[in-house]
């Protein structure tokens, strides 16, 4: 019953832990990003006028609207440069609160128009080495453009604006290495998209379902355009995260499986112990079904009750790891402090059901063999 105590307790750990992980993820990203994304499905970038603008955001449960411009850019620093995410945004991207579960330092401003300043993620600012109290020096940003016919002029060949650093962002690594957040203006005057977007992100008013929101999108943008919810913006991370969970899962089980020999030999051993009293019990009128039902009940009260024991400790370790933090992540610049858990009631089952149907099959032989006693040979 231990073993079987034991397995179902790491099972319920190990599930809860990777479900917090992944709430921790999904969280995260749902910070920075927007409820709904819309991208157009051929190119990488579509024109906007006011009267398609105020179309979308005149839709029920439309809450506010950004425009994007997103492409990568060179930027430098001082004597370091480094290719990075440039995405220019509307003004109202600040009010939206994207780094409330994040970390911010510095001025959280685009600045004014004759003086813009940029939001960077802490570990590109990093990699350029950014000092914030540096007034004179500020961030030159490069843009590829297509070379006059016949010139050698370097400068043809790309686009040049500088920005001021404004503040520092920090909310998950990959985001974190790679975004520099700049006004819409300038992210166009550098690429020269005048009209033109990559992207619009919408945030969806409380109250009203992201999916259907993102229906009534769909209804009126049609085919031109994929609309992404938070999860399809990182389907692959969160996919990644669900398969890992599935084979921790499998091989948990299967080292369950291979503890629930112990559970096989122990009732074999008792069937053959057993033998002479069996013979008596089948003399007296009992029935082969009768001694097959006595060894599975045994084994189904090993299943049950270790089942019952692994679950509650399980719960027990989970509840106070979600309240106390007891396991440590023990990395310093990370979001939280200790192991994410998000305790799921499918877990529960999914463990209880696997525990109970491995050891019930483990029973199933020596019952088998205990059922087969010939009582002219042991009386």
């Amino acid at each position: 019953m231990i073993g079987v105590a034991v397995g179902t307790m790491a099972l319920v750990v190990v599930l809860s832990v990777f479900n917090g992980l992944e709430d921790l993820i999904k969280g995260l990203y749902a910070s920075f990003d927007a409820d709904l994304k819309v991208m157009p499905y051929e190119g990488k970038s579509f024109e906007v006028d006011d009267a398609f603008l105020e179309e979308i955001e005149a839709l029920e449960g439309v809450e506010v609207l950004t425009e994007v411009i997103e492409d990568n850019a060179l930027v430098k620093y001082g004597d370091h440069q480094v290719v990075a995410t440039l995405k220019g945004v509307s003004d109202n991207f600040i009010a939206q609160n994207r780094f409330k579960n994040g970390h911010l330092s510095g001025e959280m401003s685009f600045g004014v128009d004759n003086q813009p300043q940029a939001l960077i993620g802490r570990g590109l600012s990093y990699f350029l080495l950014l000092n914030l109290d540096n007034e004179f020096d500020l961030i030159q940003v490069f843009y590829p453009k297509d070379p006059k016919s016949g010139s050698i002029d370097p400068s043809s060949m790309y686009n040049r604006e500088v920005i001021k650093p404004g503040g520092i962002f920090s909310v998950e690594k990959q985001i974190d290495d790679e975004f520099l957040i700049v006004p819409l203006d300038f992210a166009s005057k550098l690429m020269d998209y005048g009209d033109r977007r990559t992207g619009l992100e919408i945030m969806v008013a409380e109250g009203y379902d992201v999916q259907d929101v993102k229906a009534e999108l769909r209804e009126l943008l049609g085919e031109a355009f994929i609309i992404q919810d938070s999860d399809e913006q990182h389907a692959s991370l969160i996919m990644t995260i669900r398969i890992e969970k599935l084979f921790v899962f499998l091989t948990l089980t299967f080292i369950l499986a291979v503890a629930s020999f112990n559970i096989f030999f122990s009732l074999s051993m008792l069937a053959i112990e057993k033998k002479k009293d069996i013979a008596v019990i089948l003399s007296m009128g009992g029935t082969k079904k009768l001694i097959r039902s006595i060894y599975l009940k045994e084994g189904a009260i090993i299943a049950f009750s270790g089942a019952l024991v692994g679950l509650v400790l399980g719960f027990l370790i989970c509840w106070v790891q979600d309240n106390y933090g007891l396991v440590s992540l023990g990395v310093g610049s990370s979001v939280i402090d200790a192991y994410p858990i998000k305790m799921q009631w499918t877990d529960f089952l999914y463990t209880s059901l696997s525990v109970v149907i491995i050891t019930m099959i483990a029973s199933y032989r020596p019952a088998l063999i205990a059922s087969r006693v010939k009582t002219t040979l042991h009386l």
